[in-house]
């Protein structure tokens, strides 16, 4: 049950889901560039959080700034929206990459997906191992078990290709380092990206235009999600398997509710019903590109997904700053 009598319409809430989207990269626009990733993030999540309760949804964060204790807007388990309408569950990312920001490097996002109440895994705040390739492939022509380079081996011969035609993105982190040796003796190549794992994932969706054909490494679980939800829009396959330090981080499973901490995930375990999806561009980027100046306008592009009917828009907001 999704706690509510009235029924998710996702396409009637999907222009709203933009508008919030929208807002969060605005507010955070301002400070690209400035070197300051707390008071980017944290114009990003005010405005997020000032556009969802416009919304009339009885909404809960499932994947959101992190624990109640530790982020005062936008935690997990915060209820938003209006409170009529229906039940939904709301995963979000209100500046997925605030280094990005700061730095004024490419592929910052403000990012949101919503589904009916109960739809997303709560994944708690660990890392998780991922693993995501695009579109028109047989179910689990690469899976987690396989070690990088039988991967690879695997998507060049779906592909008909040579392994050094594919194209891997990994988050670069110290973590990675025999992994990215290993598939640097495959011949394939390597985008590594300094942050942003969410738009990672979504760039094996539209290989024909990023040139990447496969996601891996361990990242953050709560931008599993998101990146399982873009995918579920955009199609193409992921996995995901959590990963814990310590017993405190097997503790937050618990909190969530997971018992089997060795399961792997696919996408459709990780969004389990339709699901509409918005991401806006803050910084240039390869799937968006990023807020435009403009005397007396500022100008977002963002693109907006609806699961139930693979529809993907592309959406131009100008917007007068007096």
């Amino acid at each position: 049950m999704n706690g509510s009598t009235e029924i998710f319409q996702d396409r009637m809430l999907s222009l709203g889901l933009a508008r919030v989207s929208e807002a969060a990269a605005l507010a955070s626009a301002k400070l690209i560039g400035r070197g300051d990733e707390k008071a980017a993030d944290q114009a990003a999540v005010d405005a997020m959080r000032t556009q969802l309760n416009m919304l009339n949804i009885k909404g809960v964060v499932v994947i959101g700034e992190g624990e109640r204790d530790e982020a005062p807007m936008l935690y997990i388990g915060e209820e938003v929206g209006t409170g009529d309408g229906p039940g939904v569950d709301i995963a979000l990312d209100p500046l997925e990459g605030t280094t990005l920001t700061a730095k004024d490097m490419p592929n910052a996002l403000a990012v949101i997906a919503m589904g009916p109440r109960g739809s997303m895994l709560h994944a708690p705040d660990v890392y998780m191992d991922k693993l995501a390739i695009g579109p028109g492939y047989e179910k689990d022509v690469v899976t987690l078990d396989m070690s990088p380079s039988e991967r690879i081996a695997a998507l060049a011969k779906a592909k008909s290709c040579d392994q050094e035609d594919i194209t891997v993105c990994v988050l670069e982190r110290p973590r990675h380092e025999d992994m990215i040796a290993e598939i640097r003796e495959t011949g394939a190549a390597i985008r590594l990206i300094t942050d942003g794992d969410v738009a990672g994932v979504m760039h094996c969706a539209e290989a024909d235009v990023t040139g990447i054909d496969i996601y891996m490494g361990s990242g953050g679980a709560p931008e599993g999600v998101l990146g399982a939800a873009a995918l579920k829009c955009m199609g193409g396959q992921m996995y995901g398997r959590l990963l814990f330090r310590n017993d405190d981080e097997r503790g937050r499973a618990a909190k969530a509710g997971i018992t089997d901490l060795d399961k792997i995930y696919n996408r459709d375990e990780m969004v389990t019903q339709d699901v509409i999806f918005a991401a806006t561009g803050v910084t240039d980027g390869s799937i968006l590109p990023g807020i435009r100046r403009e005397v007396g306008y500022l100008t977002a592009e963002t693109v907006l997904m609806r699961s139930k009917t693979g529809s993907v828009r592309r959406m131009t907001y100008r917007n007068p700053t007096r």
